[in-house]
C-alpha cells in the first residue's frame, strides 16, 4: 500500500535532529507495524500535490500550528483537494489539524475551545466498536496538542469516541475518511518539548498537569493498527 502523506507544518529546526520532520514521525510509526508500507510526502503548505490522485491508495494529513479557519491560501486549496477525495471516496486519514481540517471542509465547524490547551496525554473512550477496532479496550492513551476543537460535524460523521475534554476526538465519514484529534506519532519527548516551549500560553496548570500525565505511556502503536486496519478496509459497495 502507498500512503501520501500531506504535510501541513514543519518541526522546529533546534527539534527535527530528535525528531524528524512530521511525516518522518509518521513513516517511523507506521512502518514498524507494517515495513511493507510504501510513502510519498507532499508539502501542502508549499502548494505541493499528487500529479494524479491515484498515484497513492490513501492520503494523512498531519497537525499543524495552523488553524483551519485561518485565511490561508493554501488551507482553501487543501479544502478542495478533502473535498474531491470525499468525492471520489479516496481512504483519507486526518490527524489533530487533519481531523479539524475535514469537519470544516464538509460541511462542520472549528473552533477554538472554551476549554482552553489540551496538552500530554488524554484518554478517549469509544461510544461504539467500529470494524477496524481490536475489540479490546474502550478507553486508549493518547498524546495531544491543540486549543482549536470540531464544535460541529462534517455531513455524515459518525463520532466514534470522545472525552470529557474532547467531545469530537474520533471521527469517521463513511467507509473512507477517519480521523483522531490525537496525536499517535507524537512520543512522550517530543509532546514534553512542546509543552515547554508554550508554558506560558498554556498556562501553568495545565502545563504542569500536562507534563505529570506523561508518567504514562500513548497507545502509539495501537491506534496505529487501528489506522491500517481501516486503510486496508475494502469498504461496503454502495
Amino acid at each position: 500500500m502507498k500512503l501520501g502523506i500531506l504535510k501541513t507544518d514543519a518541526v522546529r529546526p533546534e527539534w527535527v535532529p530528535d525528531f524528524g520532520e512530521y511525516p518522518d514521525m509518521f513513516i517511523g510509526l507506521l512502518g514498524e507495524v507494517d515495513p511493507d508500507l510504501e510513502f510519498r510526502v507532499y508539502d501542502v503548505e508549499q502548494g505541493q500535490y499528487p500529479a494524479d490522485i491515484d498515484e497513492v491508495d490513501a492520503y494523512l494529513i498531519t497537525g499543524s500550528k495552523s488553524s483551519v479557519y485561518d485565511d490561508k491560501p493554501w488551507i482553501a486549496t487543501l479544502m478542495d483537494f478533502v473535498r474531491e477525495l470525499d468525492r471520489r471516496r479516496k481512504k483519507l486519514v486526518g490527524i489533530c489539524f487533519g481531523h479539524q481540517l475535514v469537519a470544516q471542509a464538509l460541511g462542520g465547524k472549528t473552533e477554538k475551545s472554551t476549554k482552553g490547551w489540551g496538552v500530554g496525554l488524554h484518554t478517549h473512550r469509544f461510544n461504539q466498536i467500529p470494524r477496524w477496532h481490536d475489540d479490546e479496550a474502550l478507553d486508549f492513551d493518547i498524546l495531544v496538542s491543540h486549543q482549536d476543537q470540531v464544535v460541529s460535524n462534517a455531513t455524515g460523521a459518525q463520532v466514534l469516541a470522545s472525552s470529557e475534554f474532547c467531545e469530537n476526538a474520533v471521527c469517521q465519514i463513511g467507509d473512507h475518511i477517519l480521523t483522531f484529534q490525537g496525536h499517535p506519532e507524537f512520543v512522550p519527548e517530543y509532546s514534553r518539548e512542546i509543552m515547554e516551549f508554550r508554558r506560558e500560553m498554556i498556562g501553568e496548570q495545565t502545563y504542569t498537569n500536562g507534563m505529570a500525565s506523561l508518567a504514562v505511556n500513548p497507545q502509539r502503536e495501537r491506534v496505529a493498527r487501528w489506522i491500517l486496519n481501516f486503510l486496508r478496509d475494502p469498504g461496503v459497495a454502495d
